[in-house]
């Protein structure tokens, strides 16, 4: 039992991110896109990127146009690995 609270402890802190609903048609489950800005190698210029990943969402609370605070999480199924922690904007 001891060695159990000692893993917990010790275990890497699970990435967040902030993003946008892109789609909420499935059942307990949204599209949610990640932007970021890079540096550019080559032209030395910032560059955006997005990253779009699904995201668990229990009680389809979130809705398009949201903003949204996503979690990683264990596999939750093919595609799943995020969970919604909190919206933190609804959409007009």
């Amino acid at each position: 039992m001891a060695e159990a609270a000692a893993e917990a402890t010790t275990r890497a802190r699970r990435q967040t991110a902030v993003g946008i609903v892109v789609s909420d048609k499935m059942d307990k489950t949204v599209v949610v896109e990640i932007a970021r800005l890079i540096r550019h190698l080559g032209y030395d210029r910032r560059v955006r990127r997005k990253t779009r990943v699904k995201a668990h969402d229990e009680g389809n609370a979130c809705h398009t146009g949201d903003t949204v605070r996503v979690m990683e999480t264990r596999p939750l199924s093919k595609d799943k690995r995020w969970r919604v922690i909190e919206i933190l904007e609804r959409a007009v």
